[in-house]
């Protein structure tokens, strides 16, 4: 039995299809678990059926602007929802919004929490100026030690107010042994798959920072010709830079081996049809969740060494690295992962899924979230 029911308000700029706004719909889910109100304000985007159903109150706020005028209205906006649902915390996982939310906070005298999600570039002072919200939270929430090391060394956050909660994942969804029926083969034909081919894969967004073109070269030099990339991920409005992808894989002479398939609704099945899962980010993860929903699956995962993909992967065991932005290195890891045999392959994956299993819970990172809050909220 709780002894009250709190409102929690988290802001995101849309429910869109990345890392952040999972988290912060499995931290809606949690909170509406423990007998507390969740409400999520966002502009609506592909999650929002995700988001409606972990239970919490969708509000609609055009959160995704940048505009000065429109982030100080949108602190309005927040201000007076604050009040009229007498708003306990308000948690942000994105800049624009947490401006508005820092705003609308010091009126109401709102606990005020912020995820750093993101590496940020602070290649001027407008850019540190407009990043720093991010640390200015009653408590910072970093999603891994590498971002934590950051947001100390860039704002002088300390011990009192930041926090490293690292993200998990569900390992009842990201399960091998439940994705049966036809998943995998319906999948295999909408990407015009040959079963049998090697399959590698990159879950992610379409931009340049997360290494669709190294991939592309490192297939290029890969002594396996037979193998195939699946480039799965939104445009999001970038058609220039997929149609550059197109031309480079044409260029390549690898048209036919290369697939832009668009969002995988059904990631678990994704993972299961392909061999290899790749993060080849040019720039570090702050985390990488498609990291360890990958190891969840059993695959074989190679990521570039940096960022938060070196508190995900055991090097070796659990996965391989390669130096960042090569891809010599990265065609060479790729041959060699595919020449494993199935034995050790098979032993590979219960390593892997061990390791999120015991490492990146999902109910782990939702009970350290509330905890957060309770501090705050006592």
């Amino acid at each position: 039995m709780i002894d009250r029911v709190f409102t929690i308000l988290q802001v995101l700029p849309k429910l869109d299809t990345g890392g952040a706004e999972r988290v912060a719909i499995e931290i809606a889910e949690a909170v509406v678990a423990a007998g507390h109100k969740s409400i999520i304000a966002a502009e609506p985007g592909p999650l929002l059926s995700a988001a409606q159903r972990s239970g919490a109150e969708i509000m609609h706020l055009p959160l995704a602007s940048k505009s000065p005028l429109t982030m100080r209205r949108n602190a309005k906006r927040l201000e007076t929802l604050i009040r009229a649902q007498k708003l306990d915390l308000v948690h942000a996982h994105s800049r624009a919004p947490a401006w508005s939310a820092r705003w609308a906070v010091q009126n109401t005298k709102t606990p005020l929490v912020t995820s750093y999600h993101g590496v940020y570039g602070e290649n001027s002072a407008f850019k540190r100026r407009y990043n720093a919200v991010m640390a200015a939270g009653d408590r910072v929430i970093a999603v891994s030690a590498f971002i934590a090391g950051l947001v100390r060394a860039r704002y002088g956050v300390g011990d009192d107010r930041l926090r490293t909660i690292l993200g998990g994942v569900d390992v009842q969804k990201f399960d091998p042994a439940l994705v049966v029926g036809d998943r995998v083969s319906r999948l295999a034909k909408e990407w015009r798959m040959n079963m049998s081919e090697p399959a590698i894969m990159l879950p992610g967004r379409l931009t340049g920072w997360k290494g669709q073109k190294l991939l592309i070269e490192a297939l290029g030099r890969m002594r396996h010709r037979e193998a195939v990339v699946i480039l799965a991920g939104a445009a999001q409005g970038r058609e220039a830079y997929m149609r550059g992808l197109v031309s480079l894989a044409e260029g390549l002479g690898l048209a036919g081996r290369v697939r832009l398939v668009g969002n995988a609704e059904d990631m678990p099945a994704a993972m299961m049809l392909v061999d290899i899962v790749v993060n080849a980010s040019t720039d570090p993860e702050a985390f990488g969740r498609t990291i360890i929903e990958a190891q969840a699956m059993g695959r074989v995962v190679v990521a570039a060494d940096h960022g938060g993909a070196r508190e995900t992967i055991l090097p070796g065991e659990t996965g391989f690295l390669f130096p960042p932005g090569d891809a010599t290195a990265l065609a060479a890891v790729l041959d060699s992962a595919l020449e494993m045999s199935p034995q050790a392959r098979i032993a590979w994956g219960q390593r892997a899924r061990a390791h999120v299993a015991e490492r990146h819970s999902l109910a782990a990172m939702q009970m350290a979230t509330l905890a957060v809050y309770g501090e705050l909220l006592g």
